[in-house]
């Protein structure tokens, strides 16, 4: 089978090639064809022709020596990518780190949060990418009608929302932050993750966990006693033993950003620099000199630096050594691919339309929640209600994030401002005014955006 990754020049590209390599016999060979998700040919889409030689190169670096490796193609022309792929793996970043760096310094002058998925800087980076992701999924509904769409492009939630509208449940969104979640809360607890159900469930980067059931026994309220567990993962020194009991949940790492939000942008206004321009400084000398060796170091800063301003905040101090590996989002790609393409059946937190799992949002509304995968695609498992305070914060978002969709779809500006204006984090009207202004400025890529 053939697997198209959009946004193939991206820094992470090798993250999925190295679980493809492990399902195709693992690293040393021996590879047998006849097992696993099976993708042979593995083709590189990208604008960037320099990055996308950088990447390919380090792919086949780790293709070295490794029997029945997928076949690695590059290509700039998106229609050729496309034509015919089983599936289309989106992890495209419009505007690039530049584009980044450049949503959070805006919003920090307005003294709102400017990170990429969360508040002024995920609106932001939603109302570039989502014409482009648009673009891409009417392609892929005309040349490649039958494939299956894995999105990681962020906002995640948001731009799957959107790529629904054209291809329906054929496109599905994937997230490493509830994995994360779930495998360092069972390892808290002595569980073996593989053997756990995590009841979880909200919008991709805002999402709770609520229960973790184990051999049929729900261990969350023994963990939530117990002050010495809850300060041994990292979502338990985030937010402190105190808050997790109150909420009687385990939030995303993310929601560090809503519950502690004064502080983390304190925080970040007077960091030395943004993490958008801390990563565009780090990439560029990677992409400068690349090779596996470096990407392997550079993946390594970048992940032990991450979410360093909200560690900062709540004196959570480094990051683990546990938290630090792989085995994220990657294998959560393997696995649905594996599950649709050989209808070996799995459970995964996914990114998949509503269909009435949560009863405040609507059919098409995309949430993040445990889905039962087979050959037909992902099915949301239901749910127990939301409680209030989270109900109100997830129908906020939403809301906020339609007004995205609309001003992406008819270029209006109204529809833009209202979208800053309805989000939690951004705590003015005239604040929303001034960000369309200041990113309209900034960003070329938001000239479609009228006076209206």
């Amino acid at each position: 089978m053939r697997l198209t990754i959009l946004g193939g020049g991206g820094f992470r590209v090798p993250l999925v090639y190295a679980a493809l390599l492990g399902d195709n016999g693992g690293e040393g060979g021996g590879g047998d064809r006849s097992r696993g998700s099976r993708i042979t040919r593995v083709t590189l889409h990208d604008p960037d022709a320099a990055r996308l030689a950088a990447i390919a190169g380090v792919l086949a670096e780790q293709a070295s020596g490794v029997r029945g490796a997928p076949d690695v193609t590059v290509s700039s022309d998106p229609d050729a990518a496309l034509r015919g792929a089983d599936f289309v793996f989106s992890a495209i970043r419009v505007g690039g780190l530049e584009g980044r760096a450049v949503d959070e310094r805006v919003a920090l002058a307005e003294g709102v949060l400017g990170q990429e998925t969360a508040g002024a800087g995920g609106i932001a980076y939603g109302l570039r990418t989502l014409p482009v992701a648009m673009d891409y999924a009417r392609r892929i509904a005309a040349l490649a009608p039958d494939a299956w769409v894995i999105n990681f492009t962020n906002p995640a939630g948001l731009v799957t929302e959107a790529m629904s509208r054209v291809l329906g449940d054929r496109v599905i969104g994937i997230c490493d932050s509830p994995v994360g979640l779930g495998r360092r809360v069972a390892r808290a607890v002595g569980a073996d993750p593989g053997k756990a159900w995590f009841d979880y469930v909200g919008l991709n980067h805002l999402g709770w966990l609520r229960g973790l059931r184990v051999a049929g026994e729900d261990r969350l309220p023994d963990l939530l006693a117990d002050t010495e567990a809850l300060g041994s993962f990292e979502e338990g020194r985030l937010f402190g033993a105190d808050w997790l009991r109150a909420l009687g949940a385990v939030p995303n790492e993310y929601l560090h950003y809503y519950y502690f939000n004064r502080e983390t942008v304190r925080a970040y206004r007077s960091a030395a620099r943004t993490r958008g321009a801390f990563l565009l400084d780090q990439q560029a000398a990677f992409y400068a000199a690349p090779s596996l060796k470096s990407w392997e170091a550079t993946r390594s800063e970048r992940e032990a630096t991450y979410m360093a301003g909200s560690r900062e905040v709540a004196g959570a101090g480094e990051r683990a050594a546990a938290d630090l590996g792989s085995g994220g989002y990657e294998q959560v790609a393997l696995a649905l691919m594996r599950a649709i393409a050989h209808d070996e059946r799995a459970t995964l937190i996914l990114n998949v339309r509503n269909r009435g799992t949560l009863s405040e949002l609507d059919a098409d509304a995309v949430i993040e929640v445990p889905c039962l995968v087979d050959a037909n695609g992902a099915h949301p498992c239901a749910v127990v209600p939301l409680p209030a305070h989270a109900v109100g914060l997830v129908t906020t978002v939403k809301a906020a994030e339609r007004e995205v969709l609309t001003a992406a779809d008819s270029g209006s500006r109204a529809a833009a401002v209202k979208a800053f204006a309805l989000h939690p984090l951004v705590d003015s009207v005239a604040v929303a005014r001034r960000l369309v202004d200041g990113y309209a400025r900034r960003h070329p890529g938001l000239a479609y955006l009228n006076r209206k």
